[in-house]
């Protein structure tokens, strides 16, 4: 049977869901939870994803992310990929972690309409709930779950890529510490009720089909994927030209800033040649793949460093070694001087 195509747009919202190979436990340890944590941030500094709402369990996860560029295909698979590679290194064996492919649920997002956000943000953060460790009977506040952005509304941490003003705006809260209050006292209470918390008619729309919203809302979709499915269709997905544009600029525009701050020439062909400028080039490829979403092939072909492996070696050396790990933050602290 072949793979539904990925419906892939500007300004998408997702449902996004992924699975344990074989429901078996993705999340075995805070370390497997952080790195996930800390993946999902660099994806959205990446594809300059919006997070609005997310949960871990054990073996599996949610979230509920916008994309203004249509680059959702490209960041899952980047980030499910570099995380199944950790997660694999750190237990030295090989295979698959998560069960096919992840799930995506495009979400009718217009702010004027804000019913089926309100859902999937619900659905999401009571998770926990559903499964009986928080809420209900159990006496715990759905506060205590840590491994979900709703902490985050009732004053905890709010990192930069998780934003609350959506969720709230849909609820008709306003965007700040009172609104945020208001949306985690109507959750908690809903976590005490465990039949309005498990029962919801909604949670059927969720479960099933590959998109929540009123029915124009899905032919709207099938007239844009068949408008572009022949000139754009690639391995079961949709990718538009302007992702890859928008890509290769921002990954140009890093190039040529971290060039000159590092007193590079800043053509490729003057860049080229073993042992010129080793590091120099490579704390600004590791920053261009950081992100941005542009492969190995074209920051080598960029920067002049011969190979993709050559990349691989050093978004590996800035990540693991001392002096990489200082050279690549002494940039980005140059860079932001000049911002």
């Amino acid at each position: 049977m072949a793979r539904p195509l990925r419906y892939e747009a500007s300004r998408a919202v997702y449902h996004v869901m992924g699975r344990g190979d074989g429901g078996k436990d993705v999340f075995e340890s805070d370390t497997d939870r952080l790195v996930w944590l800390r993946l999902l941030e660099r994806a959205c500094t990446r594809f300059g994803w919006r997070v609005h709402a997310w949960v871990q369990m054990k073996n599996h996860f949610h979230v509920l992310l916008e994309t203004p560029e249509p680059n959702l295909v490209l960041g899952m698979k980047w980030l499910l990929g570099v995380f199944s590679q950790n997660w694999n290194r750190r237990r030295d064996r090989r295979g698959h972690v998560f069960q096919g492919r992840y799930k995506a649920v495009v979400v009718n997002g217009e702010e004027r309409d804000g019913s089926y956000f309100k859902i999937v943000a619900d659905y999401i953060h009571l998770n926990p709930v559903r499964a009986g460790w928080v809420g209900g009977l159990t006496n715990r506040r759905l506060q205590s779950w840590q491994w979900s952005s709703f902490p985050a509304y009732g004053g905890g941490h709010v990192p930069d890529w998780l934003e609350l003003g959506r969720v709230l705006r849909a609820f008709q809260l306003a965007d700040d510490r009172r609104g945020a209050n208001a949306y985690e006292g109507y959750l908690e209470a809903r976590a005490k009720d465990l039949a309005t918390a498990v029962t919801d008619d909604s949670l059927k729309e969720l479960r099933r089909g590959w998109y929540l919203g009123e029915p124009s809302f899905g032919e709207k979709i099938l007239t844009l994927l068949a408008a572009d499915l022949r000139p754009k269709r690639k391995n079961g997905s949709l990718r538009g030209d302007e992702a890859h544009a928008h890509d290769q600029s921002e990954a140009e525009k890093i190039a040529l800033a971290g060039l000159a701050a590092l007193g590079l020439p800043d053509n490729p062909s003057s860049l080229s040649g073993r042992g010129q400028w080793v590091a120099e080039k490579a704390v600004v490829a590791a920053l261009i793949r950081k992100r941005t979403g542009v492969l190995n092939h074209w920051v080598a072909t960029r920067l002049g460093m011969g190979n993709d492996g050559t990349v691989t070696r050093a978004v590996r050396w800035t990540r693991d070694d001392p002096s990489g790990v200082r050279g690549l933050k002494k940039l980005e602290a140059m860079l932001e001087k000049r911002d």
